[in-house]
Formats: structure tokens, C-alpha cells, sequence
């Protein structure tokens, strides 16, 4: 074991994957010689070349479109897309001809393209560094989505994901990027801080996607988060002093129906929580999914903690967030509740 961050452990994933596969490459705005503008990617392209470790241009649509193309035809691209708010320049390509490619010649082609891009604030980049559109690629048939919140999984997801044959759009939360928070979750870490926070694997390992994560048993009410929000919420329980569990998905689609529905059961209630605005985020749908797989072990109504319906407000970054206050008179009222 190593004591790695988040960083730390997607960069030691891309090295060991272009090692153990010449067909791995990486593509992206200032990957190379800059390293990433999170230093992700720093000192691949010094190891394994120009070729493999591509710089481009400032133009997503084109970025995405040629990988799709590299991957139909062997290789097995990694695109890093600086911020998730840049992505939207990429979007058809990705729901358009990406996501439906399997499925439209029949199984005959496909490309393994991984999507990471970093999400989320927290480090006061305002409307246009800070989004979070996970949401939206859940829609898109064909799509696999997933958002780690631990250096240890973030490593193991991105491993499986460089593998899977089909195309998965790797979130990263930015807010954590340098480790979890260092006290108080709802003000702001030491920005670029490079302490080291969770023991990784320096070898091979994979993690599954499609599997959640239970951080935290409890027996009160069950809690559905995943990124950020899981250290945000196990700050909440414990200030609270609830026997919540924490259900970190880490993974959207696929989704792990089997674990959110035994956790409902036993708690019978359950709260929400994604930094994402309110409508239509994915808190919806885990909201249908429990009150469709749950309805009859339920004990109060579930109840979703998110960020506001507003466009990102950078002068009131950390009201934005859900932080714990709102969290525990989420808890509060899903206890409360006959």
C-alpha cells in the first residue's frame, strides 16, 4: 500500500494501464507537458511520448469525435475534458454517435472511450469551472457514468473503466482531489494541498462498476450520496448523532438497485444528497427508484439535500452547497415522521 490522493491515485492508474496495454493513450488540453491543468496526467507524456500522451487543441467536439474514431479502431483512448462544464462542446458526439454505436451496427463496432473530467466547486472557479452534469449523461442510453469519493476507489474504477469495451464518462470531484476534508466539510480546504490521504494499492487491482459502497452501517435511515457528498454526509451523521448509513453509489449507471433497496428496507427511510441543482437531477431518479423497489418498508417521504435550482452562484459557493445544517433537518424530519 502507498499513501495516495485522488490525484496521486488516477495518475498511477493511467501509468500502470499504458504500461501493461501500448493500445492506451491519452488525449486532452495540456495533458502532455503541462501534466493536466490537476496534474493528473504529469510526467506520462515524458515517459511514454508524444504519441501516446496527446495535447490538443481547444476543441472538445473534435477532441471526442477523433477518440471515438482511435477507439473504433483498436486503441483504447483516455480523454481528459478540463472541466465537466467544458464537455458541452463534445456532447453530440458523445450521445449522438458515441453512446449508440454498439447499438446501431448490430454489435459489430465499438469504442472503449473513458471520459474523465473533473466536477463539481469548491475551489472558487465560479459559473463555468464548477457544474455538475452527471445528470444529464444518465440519460443517454449506452452511457456507463460513475463518480468516485475515495483515492482507493478512484484508482480501482479507472482501471476497470480504461478496460470496459464500452464507453464510460469518469467523474472526478474536484473538492477532493487532495484528499478528504481536513475538519470542518462545510468551508474550504487548503486549496492544492498535496497531503496524502488514503492507502491505494500501488499494483493491478479493479474495483467493479455498478457496486455500491456502504461507508457507514446504520439502522436509522439510509443515506444516498456519492462523490463529495459522501465525506459531507458522514460529518452530518456524526455532528448529528444519527445511526445513518451511508450508501456511497460511486456508480450511476450502472446502477445498484440491490444494495439501495436492502438498505431502505431495513432503515425504512431514506435522504438524498448530490451537489447537483435540484429538478431533474439524478436524486430524482433515486427517489423513483426507492419509492418503486421500497414503497411498502417505507416510514416517512424520502427526502432530497442538493444544490439549488440557480445557475452555479460563485459569490455564495458554500450556501450553495448542501452542507450539514440542512442535511440533520433532513434527518430530523425523515425521524420525525410517523
Amino acid at each position: 500500500m502507498a499513501q495516495m490522493n485522488m490525484i496521486q491515485a488516477l495518475n498511477s492508474a493511467m501509468n500502470l494501464m499504458m504500461a501493461r496495454d501500448p493500445d492506451v493513450i491519452i488525449i486532452g488540453q495540456d495533458v502532455g507537458y503541462f501534466g493536466g491543468v490537476f496534474r493528473a496526467t504529469d510526467g506520462l507524456q515524458r515517459q511514454y511520448g508524444e504519441h501516446r500522451v496527446i495535447d490538443a487543441p481547444i476543441a472538445e467536439g473534435g477532441i471526442v469525435g477523433s477518440a471515438i474514431g482511435m477507439g473504433v479502431n483498436g486503441l483504447r483512448p483516455i480523454v481528459e475534458i478540463q472541466f465537466a462544464d467544458y464537455i458541452y462542446p463534445g456532447y453530440d458526439q458523445l450521445a449522438s454517435e458515441l453512446a449508440k454505436l454498439r447499438y446501431r451496427t448490430a454489435g459489430d463496432f465499438f469504442s472503449p472511450l473513458t471520459i474523465r473530467t473533473p466536477c463539481g466547486g469548491g475551489i472558487r472557479g465560479g459559473q463555468t469551472h464548477s457544474q455538475s452534469p452527471e445528470g444529464i449523461f444518465t440519460h443517454v442510453a449506452g452511457l456507463k457514468v460513475v463518480m468516485p469519493s475515495n483515492p482507493y476507489d478512484a484508482k480501482g474504477m479507472l482501471i476497470t473503466a480504461i478496460e470496459d469495451d464500452d464507453p464510460v464518462i469518469f467523474f472526478e470531484p474536484k473538492r477532493i482531489y487532495n484528499g478528504p476534508f481536513d475538519g470542518d466539510p462545510d468551508k474550504p480546504a487548503v486549496p492544492w494541498s498535496s497531503h496524502p490521504k488514503g492507502e491505494v494499492p500501488e499494483e493491478y487491482y479493479t474495483i467493479p462498476l455498478g457496486r455500491a459502497e456502504i461507508t457507514r452501517e446504520g439502522s436509522d435511515l439510509t443515506v444516498l450520496c456519492y462523490g463529495t457528498m459522501v465525506h459531507v454526509c458522514e460529518a452530518a451523521a456524526k455532528a448529528a448523532e444519527v445511526d445513518a448509513e451511508i450508501v456511497d453509489l460511486r456508480s450511476m449507471v450502472p446502477l445498484d438497485v440491490d444494495t439501495i433497496r436492502s438498505s431502505v428496507e431495513k432503515t425504512g427511510r431514506c435522504v438524498i444528497a448530490h451537489e447537483a441543482t435540484r429538478f431533474s437531477g439524478f436524486g430524482a431518479e433515486l427517489a423513483a427508484t426507492v419509492q418503486e423497489e421500497c414503497f411498502y418498508s417505507l416510514e416517512a417521504p424520502i427526502l432530497r439535500v442538493t444544490g439549488w435550482d440557480t445557475p452555479y452562484p460563485h459569490a455564495f459557493e458554500w450556501e450553495y452547497f448542501p452542507g450539514q445544517a440542512r442535511l440533520i433537518a433532513a434527518f430530523e424530519k425523515v425521524l420525525e415522521a410517523a
